[in-house]
């Protein structure tokens, strides 16, 4: 039986039936662009009436306006419940913390320890169980710098929130000299983070290990407890030979033990390992007890630790500057590379183990879980990249350090996992006050980096937003972007951390032992600056991690307009780190 066709078909269709085949080909290929203009035509008129409202929808279609006022009046009604559970759950971490009470705070800070000096950083060989656990329960800080990569500058700026720049603690045991005169610490020492906590917050306060400026703190103002070890690796004190991180944790634990319980505590562990002992050859001298550890495995050398890589410094980097004088003591033959850096690991292992040995006496008490924990260093270290040993400059090694926070009041979803913001160590002392309730000073250059891993409070809450962005950064100034970038370069906003910082160091007895050095530190770019040669360099640190090729004299433009921004930007925050301004670095 036939089917019957449509009137519509009926034409074609007898068309088609009689067609030859060439013909039925060119025909259908007629019909065919006719449908698709068609089509084309009615998506064209369409298309001209959505300008203004979502894809898929045509406002002349019948009911389209009240069906997209419906769809507005539910995504209004969605923001504002996100913005009330916002609110609620800020409220909820706001009276957590009254009900909670105030926390203790313990900080472990080591020396010359690196970023990679962890197992938890990828390290293979380095043993440091206990912190790769607290990294697990907290957040650990990958690109964690140092704005001065020396003990006593570095310790200076954790005391005060402050650059060398303006706490001028430019020289072991004496600061800076002016007209003559030694200035000694500068920093009023009602100022420091000790005092502050002690006489505003009315902490317990207790600091066991290296204090590392060589000048005396008020101790009636800054300590209930206070033992200061520093540059010895074995002592005998008695009829004990101590190891120096042997004595460290007997301190700690001391103060533990006999502190005020009715107060909350502040505890400064700071430990003197991994620091080599200036002036003995031996270096590093492990405890007898882990002489053993590492016999049998094999260290990498780094991949620039290389005569090339030390060909590439800078022309006035000699023989008698003091990283090449101590790359001899350490790591001159592979047999003493190896050597040495078994020890150097066997120390930091023995810190942890130490750190371990604290915090068990603070689970044991029922405390640690509202303690918040820090473990963070002075400085990094050349392993003899660029042939290089210690520290000082503004390479990749030497002023990245590890940074684990575990906070009580962090929020779930940030436990055990990484932030590759650039936290610095002036930062530390806005994060240690504002635990203790306490606003930083107006001095003070850093910020709370709790805002990092808090949902409801300042980079992760709008709603929370003003209230803690107001309290962490008390009153002083954020600073305009860079003018190169569209905006992405900058030292922080009230919603955005910091994308770039300024870095320095002093020049130590003279240009050719230990120069003075500069940077503007980015994440795709470095500059250097070297003051007493008045020498400049660029690194795309991006591509050449191992800064290696120096883009100075590069030619291709897009060097030559990066090497101008960036030249302008550093002395742009080389000159606010100078000046007397309430700002936020």
């Amino acid at each position: 039986m036939a089917l019957q066709l449509s009137p519509k078909r009926g034409l074609a269709s007898k068309i088609m039936s009689t067609a030859s085949l060439p013909s039925k080909l060119a025909l259908g290929l007629l019909v065919l662009s006719a449908i698709l203009m068609a089509m084309l035509y009615t998506i064209h008129k369409s298309a001209s009436f959505q300008t203004n409202v979502p894809s898929g929808w045509i406002m002349d279609t019948p009911g389209a306006n009240e069906a997209w006022k419906r769809k507005n009046e539910r995504e209004q009604h969605r923001r504002e419940m996100l913005e009330t559970e916002q609110s609620t759950a800020a409220e909820a971490d706001l009276e957590e913390e009254e009900e909670r009470g105030p926390m203790n705070i313990i900080l472990f800070y080591a020396d010359d320890w690196r970023h990679d000096t962890l197992g938890a950083a990828g390290n293979p060989i380095v043993k440091t169980p206990v912190l790769d656990a607290l990294a697990q329960e907290g957040v650990r800080f990958t690109q964690n710098c140092v704005t001065t990569s020396i003990c006593w500058i570095s310790r200076a700026t954790l005391y005060s929130g402050q650059y060398l720049a303006r706490h001028h603690f430019e020289m072991l045991g004496r600061g800076r000299t002016v007209n003559g005169t030694q200035m000694y610490f500068e920093v009023p020492q009602n100022e420091t983070i000790y005092s502050l906590l002690k006489q505003k917050a009315n902490y317990s306060v207790g600091h066991a290990g290296k204090l590392g400026l060589w000048v005396e703190l008020d101790r009636d103002l800054n300590f209930d407890f206070m033992v200061d070890e520093d540059g010895w690796h074995y002592r005998k004190m008695g009829n004990k030979l101590w190891h120096i991180t042997e004595k460290n944790t007997a301190d700690a634990l001391r103060f533990l033990t006999t502190r005020d319980k009715s107060k909350p505590f502040f505890l400064n562990v700071a430990y003197f390992a991994t620091h080599a002992v200036d002036g003995d050859k031996r270096q590093y001298l492990p405890q007898n007890e882990s002489l053993w550890m590492y016999e049998n495995d094999t260290i990498p050398i780094p991949v620039t630790a290389t005569e090339e890589a030390w060909k590439k410094m800078p022309n006035f980097f000699g023989d008698n500057n003091e990283g090449r004088t101590r790359w001899r003591w350490r790591f001159d033959t592979p047999e003493k590379h190896q050597s040495m850096m078994k020890n150097y690991y066997r120390m930091a292992t023995e810190v942890d183990t130490s750190v371990g040995v604290l915090l068990d006496v603070l689970r044991n008490e029922g405390i640690l879980n509202n303690t918040l924990v820090i473990f963070t260093t002075d400085n990094g270290n050349f392993h003899a990249e660029h042939g290089l040993a210690d520290k000082w400059y503004p390479h990749q090694e030497s002023i990245r350090v590890p940074l684990i926070i575990k906070d009580p009041r962090m929020s779930r979803e940030f436990i055990g996992t990484t932030n590759d913001q650039f936290t610095l160590n002036i930062d530390l002392a806005a994060t240690i006050l504002s635990a203790a309730g306490l606003e930083p000073l107006p001095s003070m250059m850093g910020r709370d980096m709790s805002v990092l891993y808090r949902k409801n409070f300042g980079m992760h809450g709008a709603t929370a937003q003003s209230r803690r962005t107001s309290h962490s950064t008390a009153g002083r100034q954020f600073l305009d972007p860079a003018s190169d970038g569209e905006g992405k370069y900058h030292s922080g906003t009230e919603t955005k951390w910091r994308t770039e910082f300024f870095y320095e160091h002093p020049m130590h007895s003279n240009p050719s032992y230990i120069p003075a050095s500069e940077a503007l530190v980015r994440k795709d770019y470095k500059y250097f600056y070297w003051p007493n040669f008045k020498y400049e360099q660029l690194f795309d640190i991006k591509n050449d991690p191992g800064e290696l090729n120096d883009l100075f004299n590069s030619t291709n433009p897009v060097h030559k307009a990066k090497l101008e921004d960036m030249r302008k930007r550093f002395l742009e925050l080389k000159m606010l780190a100078h000046s007397d301004l309430s700002i936020v670095l």
